[in-house]
């Protein structure tokens, strides 16, 4: 998963284009179906003052509207949902390609704001695009589901003792129940393949035989299941840092712990040489030494960082995110915290400051329950998880072994263990011809290169543009790689793929 708090650390159209489009998005009735409502565009984004992402919206020019679609798509004629959408339009309306829906991960990321990123990266062939951010059912503006919980309740390590994970499985337990509580009528409709029929009502009321799309990570899954289950509609296909379809759902976490383990090693390495500016340690092994004594030190007692109490279960949390960009900025922020959490270590007044303060927040506050609830509920939703416990503990001990940090974090129990629907479709099996660009960072640690790779076979008209040598997670226009930008954007603009895969470099 994309972490919501990285995203949060990540503009004027003619009104005449704006007259010129609403024209365009006249219902379409297609053979297959009814036509949905028509869109009607709002000339204002924000709801109230507080909301930041709308205020942008409205400065750049965006307009917003809301589409009803089914709850169930079997019956059309039932429960309705509320999706909401933002919009950018095309200001060279003489050359328009099309219309591009966006989706920015998570699961369970708002992707209203998202528009506003990706009409920068795409530079000036922005201009030939209707530039569409849609938040997904239960997310976001979209009729949002909230279960309640923190996200730190959910992504945590397994911890050092059967006792601390017998502990863990109460939590999941408890976060299943309390999720199905509140929401007990929807969950069965929370989703990827629901979401995947949601975006093609968008495309039919924007009035779009095809569309573009432009997804990460989870969005890179939403996208591909799209094109398989409504072949044909789609246009110019990216999925940036894609994963494994096949092994989409509640424990594809599992078998990243090489990845994640580079990952450290790589920022271990880059902290060594920065000893006198952070005190974590003048060569690696000592770097090293200092991670695992802090983790050693929260398996003794929480580690009291300003209000927060930090323990073993959700320091290996806190250093996979960090250590999953190798971009310098990053790599200063993670030896940033690794330096607050070594103080609290050694019983020392710790102040998080704004970053770590930030992160806490949302992985042990309230704050990261508007993600945490769709996220598990969508993941859930796609497929069946083990339900017995005994399952999971065995795989922890077999990765301890090995990877005695990430083992019991990429191999703990979920919610979805407990979930109280099994999904209502089987998971969609992607294989199809589908013409798309996947891009992909060789040390990805969250959908890992080989996950890539794996989706380029999956989709055989596809191609791959790899960044070697990088650790990242979301490479085009948020990395800062110009070579995998250019690329990108000149597949958008052409619509022709590279005659073979392409291979860029830091």
């Amino acid at each position: 998963m994309k972490p919501t708090f990285a995203r949060i650390r990540r503009r004027l159209v003619p009104a005449l284009a704006l007259i010129a489009l609403s024209a365009a998005v006249a219902p379409l009735a297609e053979a297959n179906g009814g036509a949905p409502p028509p869109l009607f565009w709002k000339k204002t984004c924000a709801q109230g003052t507080e909301d930041s992402v709308g205020r942008e919206l409205d400065r750049a020019g965006a307009r917003c509207a809301e589409l009803t679609v089914p709850l169930d798509h079997s019956r059309p004629g039932g429960r309705t949902i509320k999706l909401a959408l933002s919009l950018l339009p095309a200001t060279d309306r003489a050359h328009r390609i099309g219309t591009m829906v966006l989706n920015s991960g998570g699961p369970g990321e708002s992707t209203l704001g998202m528009p506003l990123q990706t009409r920068a990266a795409m530079k000036d062939v922005a201009a030939r695009y209707d530039i569409v951010g849609l938040d997904p059912r239960f997310v976001g503006r979209s009729t949002p589901l909230d279960c309640g919980w923190p996200i730190g309740l959910w992504l945590r390590s397994a911890g050092p003792t059967r006792a601390r994970f017998d502990h863990q499985v109460a939590v999941q337990r408890d976060l299943a129940e309390r999720c199905a509580r509140r929401h007990a009528d929807v969950l069965p409709y929370v989703n990827t393949r629901d979401t995947a029929r949601d975006i093609d009502l968008v495309r039919r009321a924007l009035g779009e035989r095809r569309i573009s799309f432009l997804g990460y990570s989870y969005g890179s899954y939403l996208g591909a299941v799209y094109a398989q289950m409504f072949p044909g509609r789609t246009d110019r296909v990216v999925l940036d840092s894609a994963g494994d379809p096949h092994k989409w759902g509640p424990r594809a976490t599992q078998g990243t712990e090489d990845e994640a383990e580079r990952a450290l090693r790589g920022w271990v390495a880059w902290a060594a040489k920065r000893h006198g500016a952070y005190g974590l340690g003048a060569t690696p092994a000592r770097v090293l030494a200092t991670v695992n004594a802090i983790v050693a030190a929260a398996e003794d007692r929480p580690l009291r960082v300003g209000p927060y109490e930090v323990d073993e279960q959700v320091v290996p949390y806190i250093l996979s995110v960090g250590s999953g960009d190798d971009r310098p900025a990053a790599r200063a922020e993670l030896a940033s915290t690794v330096r607050t959490l070594n103080e609290a270590a050694h019983g020392r007044p710790a102040d998080p400051g704004p970053g770590l303060d930030g992160l806490l927040a949302f992985v042990l506050t309230s704050a990261g329950s508007p993600l945490a609830g769709p996220a598990a509920a969508i993941i859930c939703g796609d497929r069946a998880a083990p339900r017995d416990p005994d399952t999971y503990w065995n795989d922890i001990q077999r990765s301890r072994a090995r990877h005695p940090l990430f083992g019991p974090l990429k191999n703990n129990i979920w919610p979805c263990a407990f979930w109280p629907d099994h999904p209502r479709e089987p998971l969609t099996r992607i294989g199809n011809p589908t013409p798309a660009l996947i891009v992909s960072a060789t040390g990805d640690t969250a959908t890992t290169y080989e996950g890539s790779k794996a989706m380029h076979r999956a989709l055989t008209g596809s191609r791959l543009l790899t960044l070697r040598g990088t650790t990242a997670h979301g490479i085009y226009g948020t990395y800062g790689n110009a070579c995998v930008d250019a690329k990108v954007n000149a597949y958008l603009a052409t619509g022709t793929l590279p005659a073979a895969d392409q291979i860029c470099h830091p």
